[in-house]
């Protein structure tokens, strides 16, 4: 209706002036009009001038609507009965298409939010790499992933790993591949995808960066256990009958030498016997508490956690494990920064740990000139705890260091292998992890990360 009162409006506004251009070129071609033809021509300019007016109200209203749309502004209201003309269907007309752009660009921010949210807490770290090699972290797992390290281009890879930025330029889209990098000292084995997305004229390979160590080393260890427990039930099957029956000959031959005490040869031999079954005996004992020792491997409880405070656990460790060091000569320090630094462990287990490595670096530095073993526990980049123990020993051989850890392994004459394959396992239960560094003639330093 408003559209054809607008159309009504300026028809007439047309007529009009139209009528007064025939009226003003009579009284130009006829005589003693002068005045007459002054007055209407004035009039002809003044309703050209409204015609004018009147028609650039609208557009500038329509010049208003286009303008906020293209610049998303849909604070703009539109009122265009003030026109005087009946356009207030197109000033609600506008209005309304302003709302539903309004509420398209709502919709599309808050899926993006939604899909940004989901980016974020994808646990899979997530990076992307342009053609010019720049570098983008998407979500909080990358940037975890490489904590306060800047990376911003591809080359900054290379800090974790000598090959890392090379192998992720060669993965091509749809592979997988596994790389190991170490960042602030902490190893992670990392399985890498690579997928390709091309925005317009530019491309970018989005990759994910998913850290497998603690999936690794849980099953390594699930493994051992397995094997650990298959192997003691077959030897216990097979070692208990005979040290039975080991023990029960020795009973009864010191029966038959109480009878034939009268008879020295006999007895000799019978005592002859008597060693070789003690001797059966013994070592049947001996092979009964090696397997024992291994059955704490797969059978280790899951920790009581609680608050333990890191201090007051150091203190006791000096007690139980390092009273006799300054005899030895060994040189010790127990330092804890801050000293009310708490962890939730299980105070039983993480004890039996720590008494562990000492002994072990009691043992590394027993043929050092000036031996020295230093155990601290701090807050590290991460915000994580971490207990080390350092000696100055002899260190570990490179080719010895990655079996370490592994069940039944030991450089030690006298040693089982359990001592570093349990620590592992309790720190696996704490949800944390040990590690080592070590360098030939610069000693060994274990870390237990929490």
């Amino acid at each position: 209706m408003g559209f054809k009162k607008f159309s009504m409006l300026i028809i007439a506004r047309t007529m009009l002036a139209m009528l007064s251009l025939l009226l003003l070129g009579f009284f130009i071609s006829s005589e003693g009009y002068h005045a007459a033809t002054i007055m209407l021509t004035l009039l002809l300019v003044a309703q050209l001038a409204e015609l004018t007016n009147f028609v650039n109200k609208t557009n500038n209203e329509l010049v208003r609507f286009f303008s906020a749309a293209r610049h998303a502004d849909y604070s703009q209201r539109f009122d265009l009965t003030k026109l005087g003309s009946g356009f207030d269907e197109l000033g609600h007309a506008f209005g309304d298409i302003l709302k539903r752009l309004q509420e398209a660009r709502t919709q599309q921010e808050e899926a993006f939010r939604h899909l940004k949210a989901v980016v974020e807490h994808v646990p899979v770290p997530l990076i992307s790499i342009t053609t010019s090699n720049q570098l983008t972290l998407w979500n909080n797992s990358a940037r975890r992933l490489f904590g306060t390290h800047p990376v911003t281009k591809l080359s900054d890879l290379d800090v974790f790993s000598v090959d890392f930025s090379q192998q992720l330029l060669t993965l091509a889209p749809g592979e997988r591949s596994l790389i190991t990098i170490s960042i602030d000292g902490v190893q992670h084995q990392l399985s890498i995808a690579a997928t390709e997305i091309i925005l317009g004229q530019r491309k970018e390979q989005l990759i994910s960066l998913q850290d497998i160590q603690s999936e690794l080393d849980a099953a390594q260890l699930e493994a051992w256990q397995d094997l650990v427990r298959v192997l003691t039930h077959e030897i216990m099957n097979s070692i208990t009958p005979v040290a039975s029956l080991a023990k029960t000959a020795v009973d009864l031959v010191d029966d038959v030498v109480i009878q034939l005490a009268k008879q020295p040869n006999i007895v000799d031999e019978l005592s002859d016997v008597k060693d070789a079954v003690n001797t059966v005996a013994r070592r049947s004992d001996g092979l009964m508490q090696f397997v024992t020792s291994y059955r704490q491997l797969t059978r280790l409880p899951p920790p009581n956690k609680q608050p333990v405070n890191i201090h007051s656990i150091f203190q006791e460790i000096e007690r139980l494990a390092c009273q006799t060091w300054p005899e030895l000569g060994v040189n010790y320090q127990f330092d804890v920064t801050p000293q009310t630094l708490t962890i939730n462990a299980d105070r039983d287990m993480l004890t039996q740990v720590m008494i562990n490595l000492l002994k072990n670096a009691e043992h590394a530095v027993a043929a050092s000139a000036h031996p020295e073993v230093i155990v601290s526990a701090k807050l590290n980049n991460r915000g994580r705890v971490v207990i080390e123990v350092r000696d100055n020993g002899a260190g570990i051989a490179p080719d010895i260091v990655e079996k370490i850890f592994v069940p039944f392994f030991t450089t030690k004459r006298e040693g089982s292998g359990v001592g570093l394959a349990l620590t592992r396992q309790i720190m696996l239960a704490h949800g944390g992890f040990v590690s080592l560094s070590s360098e030939n003639d610069h000693g060994t330093s274990f870390h237990l990360t929490f």
